[in-house]
């Protein structure tokens, strides 16, 4: 792209990573191959739990040996060649791990997809993306064959659970030459749905790693004898980064659980792995919290010694309880699927200030400025802003370049989330700019709005909206999850009124209040809020846990 790096941070990096002779490098070859070189190859890369609790374990050794039979199965078999995309489509099982980095080794472009994709989320991205070839199981391959018709480019659909495939797997060799791969070539695409659900191809390129690796050291505080378990899936970037190319480019062993979110079991695999980082979701801290104090103390889960989220903003009532209750903070990040990895965080050598996003790290340049771009003063809110370019930052959308430009204007990239900077210069995240609430004249986050409502006791989880007004502009309506001992009441709703007029703005507090069973979320557990006003705006009562791509 020959676009500028801001910072020079990186340029005394350049041996944090693994290049070949002729300046080349792949994200894969560090995430594997250099552990071998540097003497890891016997070490535990991946200790994986499945639904039934059985443990498998994989050396760094056996997952490169498993990732090079996947690029030569790709390479001799279906004829991949470098530029291709070859997608994900499968549960958090090895072969999802071992086969991304196998892709990423033949100089094809990786694409990930969550198992949970139905046949018109699958479709969307496939055609975009115009697929060569996928990999899936027995289980999830009839929505692949239902849509198949319809995808021209996609000739080779792999079911690694078929009888064929795992013969021709064994017969291929365990060595492979990974293609030098230049760092501005693709590695790798992440779908994400945009404001109007239309999913966006985010690319980024090989030389990605040296910036994800970075701020795995800086932002998760990791050491070569953690015991690691990023909850992400890597159907997003989160997953992708810090569950697959950044913590194993480090050496870290890494857990993995196939199972479906649950306290105990959650605790459970804390004591029994003695894990020592947690990386995980909002949502999960929120559900964590929700189950009480006392489910944590009938586990050990004294291994414990750095906790941090992301994907989207932690309430202070969250970590606030964390610290109650594992004596830890939980370290608060932002990162986007555009960003490529975390770029603005409460890292180990801040002070935690509950609610805050944190502060840029040492290679970004971030400001708030206003729709003008100019900067706003301490603590207005305006339009979050980074300083172009850094090594992590997407390359381009897949199919959509144009789009891609519209991120950019004199000379900043804009995010899309609306903040503030405080005094102090820490980062407080307002809302996405859809999700401001314009109410009489005054601008309200719903970030802001939902972290007063699960401060109230009996709230577990909340999404605020604003909706057509003809006085107000926009009135302010709340979805929100209670306790499962807890009987929704109009009295309870009046209360939590009230707690929001004390807590954030006599003009703030909302209007309506719904009690509902569960919030539409990402599979990673960002709360969907364009699904509430789209619900809300045609008054459909479908049950929303149902949503085909959430």
């Amino acid at each position: 792209m020959g676009k500028k790096y801001t910072s020079p941070y990186f340029t005394n990096l350049r041996d944090s990573v693994s290049w070949f002779s002729d300046k080349s490098l792949n994200a894969a070859y560090n995430a594997l191959d250099r552990n071998i070189e540097n003497g890891n190859g016997n070490k535990t890369a991946l200790i994986y739990e499945d639904e039934n609790g059985k443990v498998t374990q994989f050396s760094f050794f056996s997952l490169t040996k498993k990732a090079n039979k996947i690029a030569n199965y790709l390479t001799h078999k279906i004829r991949v060649k470098k530029g291709d995309r070859v997608f994900l489509f499968l549960p958090q099982i090895p072969e999802l791990y071992y086969s991304f980095l196998g892709i990423l080794k033949t100089g094809a472009v990786a694409g990930t997809l969550y198992s949970t994709f139905q046949d018109n989320a699958l479709k969307d991205r496939l055609k975009d993306a115009e697929a060569a070839a996928i990999f899936t199981t027995k289980k999830l391959l009839p929505r692949l064959q239902r849509i198949k018709h319809e995808l021209p480019h996609l000739k080779h659909i792999i079911v690694i659970d078929e009888e064929v495939f795992e013969n021709d797997f064994e017969l291929e060799t365990e060595h492979f030459p990974t293609v030098h791969t230049k760092p501005e070539d693709y590695a790798f695409l992440v779908y994400t749905s945009g404001t109007t659900g239309k999913p966006k191809g985010i690319v980024h390129a090989h030389y990605a790693i040296i910036q994800q690796i970075e701020s795995a050291r800086v932002c998760l505080d990791l050491k070569s004898d953690d015991i690691y378990w990023c909850t992400a899936d890597p159907g997003c970037v989160t997953g992708l980064v810090y569950s697959i190319l950044a913590n194993w480019a480090l050496g870290i062993t890494t857990v993995v659980y196939s199972g479906k979110f649950d306290p105990e079991k959650w605790y459970e695999l804390i004591q029994k792995h003695e894990i020592t980082v947690l990386y995980t979701a909002p949502a999960a801290v929120r559900m964590l919290m929700a189950a009480g104090e006392e489910v944590v103390e009938r586990f050990d889960v004294s291994s414990l010694r750095y906790l941090a989220s992301g994907g989207e903003p932690l309430n202070p009532e969250a970590i606030t309880w964390g610290k109650k209750v594992f004596n830890l903070f939980f370290h608060d990040g932002w990162l986007q699927a555009e960003t490529g990895s975390i770029m603005i965080a409460n890292h180990p050598d801040l002070g935690i200030h509950p609610g805050s996003m944190g502060k840029p790290l040492p290679w970004v340049t971030a400001a708030i400025l206003d729709d003008d771009m100019q900067p706003v003063a301490t603590h207005e809110e305006g339009n979050l802003c980074l300083k172009p370019y850094w090594p992590s930052m997407m390359r381009t959308i897949w199919s959509a370049h144009e789009q891609y430009d519209s991120y950019f204007k004199d000379g900043w990239y804009i995010s899309g989330d609306r903040a503030y900077q405080d005094d102090k210069g820490y980062f407080w995240f307002v809302g996405r700019a859809e999700d401001v609430i314009n109410t009489a004249g005054e601008r309200i986050g719903s970030f802001e709005l939902e972290s007063a409502l699960v401060e109230y006791p009996e709230v577990v989880e909340a999404g605020a909206i604003g909706k057509p007004d003809n006085v107000r502009g926009e009135s302010i309506k709340a979805f929100v999850v209670l306790k499962p001992d807890i009987e929704p009441s109009e009295e309870l709703k009046m209360k939590l009124q009230n707690h929001v007029r004390q807590h954030v703005a006599a003009h703030a507090y909302p209007k309506e209040i719904e009690f509902i069973d569960q919030l539409p979320k990402t599979k990673n557990g960002n709360i969907m809020r364009r699904i509430l006003k789209a619900k809300e705006a045609s008054q459909s009562l479908r049950d929303i846990s149902t949503l085909e791509e959430y």
